[in-house]
């Protein structure tokens, strides 16, 4: 696979304080700049940024894969394969609430990955994965 560009992507949340110290100490981001309103991290070498915007009373919305209600919307990485199994360790040892706890999706299967599913603070869905055959990636 060639090198990829960092991708970039601007979420909202309902409290910057709280999500500030989640994405810099729970998911070990480093933080870039900021202003009263949004901070920057580098989630993996590549560019998030949490937005202030009060708070929605939306529901949750979710779609079934693999026998499991995944939610929508959601944003992650996908990680080398040993780096998913430490990061999802580091993250149950921190007492990480998962939505879908870190398993193999798709066991046997074209596509099988390993997947784990969580909430930020601000009830933001994140899906970090990883697949031991980055051939799998796109495959059909």
């Amino acid at each position: 696979m060639s090198s990829l560009n960092p991708f970039h992507i601007a979420i909202p949340v309902h409290n910057l304080d709280e999500c500030r110290t989640f994405y810099r100490e729970i998911l070990n981001c480093t933080e870039g700049r900021s202003s009263d309103h949004w901070v920057d991290f580098n989630l993996f070498g590549h560019q998030l940024v949490i937005h202030y915007k009060p708070r929605a009373n939306e529901e949750t919305h979710t779609n079934p894969v693999d026998g499991k209600n995944v939610p929508v919307p959601h944003y992650g990485v996908v990680l080398p394969w040993n780096d998913f199994q430490i990061f999802s360790a580091e993250l149950k040892k921190k007492g990480v609430d998962f939505i879908i706890e870190p398993y193999v999706r798709f066991e046997g299967e074209v596509g099988e990955q390993a997947t784990m599913f969580f909430h930020d603070p601000a009830g933001n869905a994140l899906e970090f994965k990883a697949f031991k055959d980055m051939g799998q990636l796109f495959a059909k």
